[in-house]
């Protein structure tokens, strides 16, 4: 018995030591990361944010900015000025989520002492943040992606203190990049891991952000000259080729956002304010952008749009307008991000303000690169238009620049709200006395969430949280 006991304790010793190695094993997760390399976010990080802007692009922008319109919408819709209260919600949410992962990927380039992919977050963070505080004003930041340190509920900070921060990342990223070293994780979807590309596209990113400021801190105007002065140190996109356009390939993950493409353009009508410049200037974008239009008995009628915020019944329209080109949303397509083109009608607009020289020479860099990150030919002949040959004025520049950031997340929008241009019509059936919507109200559930963080920021907002308070730099 008392062998029989032992060889009992022996094979039961021997299945719980077999059972609890097997526990371990099983219990260790192929899918989860066992631990964040500096490289581990950054296709996550990219692909995420870009295929939101991408939507938002397509469900606000366009609505907002004269670009199309849902159709029909006999009454209200967002093209009218319609603001819901939680049109917001959803950038909030997303740009929170991934803002998380960029503070994990700074953490792990620091573990790691990785300086280009350091440089690479923090371009990253400028990026978020800077849509996130031009949406909604005053926002966290400081206390933001804490809860592993017990900070629940998150202070806000002022929009002013959140563009310092991120002005100043831009310039210590750019002094951040060691170009003689190699991206040495999985070859990223944006840039193919080459770093010249990303420090570019830090620098332009810096430009854009100088400039929306530019309004309250007009010494921004002499920080930008400096650095297109000095290409050396502050190295910007020279070519579409070199632009932060996204390839989606439509090999998984990196997919169209749009999972049916035939709803890109369902129930969607061409603005006319879009359409009407293009087809005056005899624009090659046309067939890229949209479909022809047809009367009531099929005949073609050309690009043909409707006016944005029309008022009136439908029966007006007795034809069909363009939509949307369906192949925008179709694997493979392009997610605009920072285009070389918005480069150099930043610096078309800086030499009209005097600040640097040729204007005219980036202002027709800028229409030809527009047209090219479409993948088409500019014909020769194009400037032999009047309308299109350049008059010297900040408001051509500024429709042209329109047209460059079309598809470009929130930035025909911002743009706009800088300076007033383009000037869109406006209609009696507009809403908000036919006002451009300043910023999107803060998430419906924050006040619940975060009461105290929601207060703080209605006082650092200096107004009440609608439409029409303006953002820090958006002055009249």
């Amino acid at each position: 018995m008392k062998k029989l006991h032992i060889i009992c304790a022996i094979v039961l010793g021997s299945i719980l030591s077999s059972c609890t190695s097997d526990f371990e094993a099983t219990n260790t997760d192929p899918n989860r990361i066992e631990e964040i390399s500096p490289g581990t976010l950054l296709n996550p990080i990219i692909y995420g944010v870009s295929s939101h802007h991408a939507d938002r692009a397509y469900d606000i922008t366009f609505n907002l900015m004269q670009v199309s319109l849902p159709y029909p919408s006999i009454s209200g819709g967002l093209h009218r000025y319609d603001v819901s209260a939680g049109i917001g919600n959803s950038s909030w949410n997303t740009y929170y989520k991934w803002l998380k992962n960029i503070k994990e990927m700074e953490k792990a380039c620091d573990a790691y002492e990785d300086n280009n992919y350091k440089a690479i977050a923090l371009t990253l963070k400028a990026w978020v943040y800077s849509n996130l505080t031009d949406l909604f004003g005053p926002v966290s930041m400081t206390e933001a992606s804490s809860g592993d340190e017990d900070i629940i509920y998150p202070g806000f900070d002022t929009q002013e203190t959140v563009y310092h921060t991120i002005l100043a990342d831009l310039e210590s990223a750019n002094q951040l990049y060691d170009l003689s070293d190699t991206m040495v994780y999985s070859e990223d979807i944006l840039f193919g891991n080459d770093i010249s590309r990303w420090q570019k596209f830090t620098n332009a990113l810096h430009l854009r952000l100088l400039l929306r400021t530019s309004n309250v801190i007009p010494s921004h105007f002499d920080t930008m000259a400096n650095m297109i002065n000095n290409p050396e140190v502050y190295p910007v996109f020279e070519t579409t080729e070199e632009s932060a356009i996204l390839q989606v390939t439509g090999v998984e993950p990196n997919v169209s956002p749009w999972g049916r493409p035939q709803d890109f353009r369902l129930g969607k009508k061409m603005a006319s304010f879009f359409i009407d410049h293009l087809n005056s200037w005899n624009d090659p974008r046309l067939a890229i952008i949209a479909t022809t239009g047809a009367d009531l008995q099929g005949n073609n009628l050309g690009y043909i749009g409707i006016p944005s915020a029309y008022a009136g019944s439908d029966s007006q329209f007795q034809f069909e307008a363009s939509t949307f080109n369906i192949e925008q949303a179709t694997n493979p397509m392009q997610i605009m991000i920072l285009p070389y083109s918005e480069v150099a009608f930043i610096k078309a607009e800086l030499a009209q303000r005097g600040y640097i020289d040729n204007a005219e020479g980036y202002y027709k860099e800028g229409v030809k690169a527009a047209i090219n990150q479409w993948e088409v030919e500019m014909p020769e002949t194009y400037f032999d238009t009047s309308i299109v040959q350049y008059n010297g004025s900040l408001e051509q520049i500024l429709l042209q620049k329109y047209y460059a950031l079309y598809f470009t997340d929130y930035q025909q929008w911002f743009e706009y709200r800088r300076t007033g241009y383009p000037v869109l019509p406006k209609t009696e059936a507009m809403l908000n006395n036919g006002d451009m919507p300043s910023r999107m109200f803060y998430p419906n559930d924050l006040a619940i969430e975060n009461a105290s963080g929601y207060q703080e920021a209605l006082e650092l907002l200096n107004g009440p949280d609608d439409i029409n308070t303006k953002v820090w730099w958006d002055v009249d």
